[in-house]
């Protein structure tokens, strides 16, 4: 049956949510509907269509979101856009590594601003040096990222209900697969 998406109060998506859950915080008096599905729930003395969209009537906090940014490869590559930030060449996972811009051995470390994307030619041109030692230059200054770079929806995007578009925050191209 259909999912419900979860406004918090100021309209930003929050989460999705079972149909179940949604006819309890409707009936709580937690929550207002902000769009329905054709189809209703019927019970002895009342009928309810189906809530598509809900937004919460109290706003609810939200963790900073640079907190829930793990450093690992595939977030360096995501940050980075999986692009060489020496050649600027955008290629696949399998064709890039990262670097560490100041090399371990010369008192680098492991963390979001010494760590960049770089594709495996450009790793074995660099070594051990800087880049400035070999005349590269940085696409764009490493740095910890503010929020996740993508998030991915169980659903799938094309498959997304209509009356979710005008609250979801879409950033990609449109392709048919």
């Amino acid at each position: 049956m259909e999912q419900t998406l979860v406004l918090n109060a100021s309209y930003e998506p929050l989460r999705i949510i079972s149909w179940q859950k949604a006819m309890t915080l409707l009936f709580q008096g937690k929550v207002e509907v902000i769009a329905v599905y054709d189809r209703e729930i019927r019970g002895v003395t009342v009928r309810v269509k189906l809530p598509s969209v809900l937004r919460l009537l109290r706003h609810v906090r939200m963790k900073r979101p640079f907190a829930d940014v793990p450093f690992s490869r595939a977030n360096v590559y995501a940050r980075d856009d999986h692009t060489c930030q020496y050649c600027g060449r955008r290629l696949s996972p399998s064709q890039l590594t990262f670097d560490h811009v100041i090399p371990v051995a010369r008192g680098g470390h492991k963390g979001w601003d010494n760590i960049v994307t770089c594709c495996i030619a450009c790793n074995r041109r660099k070594g051990d040096s800087t880049p400035e030692e070999i005349g590269f230059h940085l696409v764009r200054k490493p740095r910890r990222p503010a929020a996740l770079p993508y998030l991915t929806l169980s659903f799938g995007i094309h498959r997304a209900p209509a009356s979710w578009r005008d609250y979801l925050y879409w950033d990609l191209s449109w392709e048919r697969g």
